[in-house]
C-alpha cells in the first residue's frame, strides 16, 4: 500500500467555511500531498491558494484524518494521512482551480456546508473545527 502524508485546511471567513466540488461531484476540503522537505503548515496554506484561489492563514491545528482507496492509475491501494489546520481568510473570494478538476466552490454557511460535504469524517472535522474556531476568534 502506498502511504501519502498530506495537509489541508478547514478555512473560515466569518461564519462560513470553504468547500470545493471535485471531478467526482464530491464536496471536499482543500488538501494536498506533502512533498520532500515541505512542512504540513506550508502545504495547507499553498493548497488552499492553489485549489481555491483563497488566501488564508493558520489559526490552529485541527486534527488528523486517514482514508484509503484503490488508485486505478497506480493499480494499488493508497492511504492518505491528512494533517488538518483551522484557517481564516480575510475575504470570501474563491476561484476553484479548473486545471485541478474543481468545478465549483465557495464559502458556505456552516449548516449548508454540513449538508453538502460528501464524507462523514469531513463533516465531523468541520463541526469540531468550527467549534474550536469560534472559541479562538
Amino acid at each position: 500500500m502506498l502511504v501519502r502524508n498530506c495537509a489541508g485546511g478547514v478555512v473560515f471567513h466569518k461564519d462560513k467555511v470553504l468547500i470545493l466540488k471535485n471531478e467526482k461531484h464530491e464536496w471536499v476540503l482543500p488538501k494536498g500531498v506533502i512533498r520532500s522537505n515541505n512542512l504540513p503548515e506550508d502545504v495547507a496554506v499553498e493548497r488552499v491558494a492553489y485549489e481555491a484561489g483563497a488566501k488564508a492563514r493558520i489559526v490552529s491545528p485541527a486534527g488528523r484524518t486517514n482514508y484509503e482507496f484503490y488508485s486505478i492509475s497506480r493499480m494499488r491501494p493508497v492511504c492518505n494521512k491528512i494533517t488538518w489546520f483551522i484557517m481564516e481568510a480575510d475575504d470570501d473570494k474563491v476561484v476553484p482551480n479548473a486545471a485541478q478538476n474543481f468545478g465549483d466552490g465557495g464559502f458556505f454557511d456552516i449548516d449548508e456546508a454540513m449538508e453538502m460535504v460528501t464524507y462523514s469524517q469531513d463533516k465531523s472535522l468541520l463541526m469540531l473545527s468550527y467549534e474550536k474556531y469560534k472559541e479562538l476568534v
